[in-house]
């Protein structure tokens, strides 16, 4: 099974960027759809992005325009690029590997503040 490490988060001012990683190891991350999601204190965890195995991407409308997420197969990490963040953008990010729609795999979290 994939194990995930997420890393990249920390304090930003608004209108700044972050990128997350989310490094896998054990498996490839070739054949795994994966997601971010987050999730801010008292609040449900929501995705943020997605991409297929195909490459195909979704987001969420909060984001949509402002954070783009890739992954390199070769280097076995996904990506999280965070630009123009905004103080409700302040939330624990998590990577996600969901193998055939069978069994999900998560990371365990990054924080992510963003604050003047």
């Amino acid at each position: 099974q994939v194990q995930l490490v997420e890393s990249g988060g920390g304090l930003m001012q608004p209108g700044g960027s972050l990128r997350l990683s989310c490094a896998a190891s054990g498996r490839h991350l070739s054949i795994y759809a994966m997601g971010w999601y987050r999730q801010a204190p008292g609040k449900q965890r929501e995705l943020v992005a997605g991409i297929t195995v195909g490459g195909s991407t979704n987001y969420a409308d909060s984001v949509k325009g402002r954070f783009t997420i890739s992954r390199d197969n070769a280097k076995n990490t996904l990506y999280l690029q965070m630009n123009s963040l905004k103080p409700e953008d302040t939330a624990v990010y998590y990577c996600k590997a969901s193998y055939r729609g069978i069994y999900d795999t998560w990371g365990q979290g990054t924080q992510v503040t963003v604050s003047s």
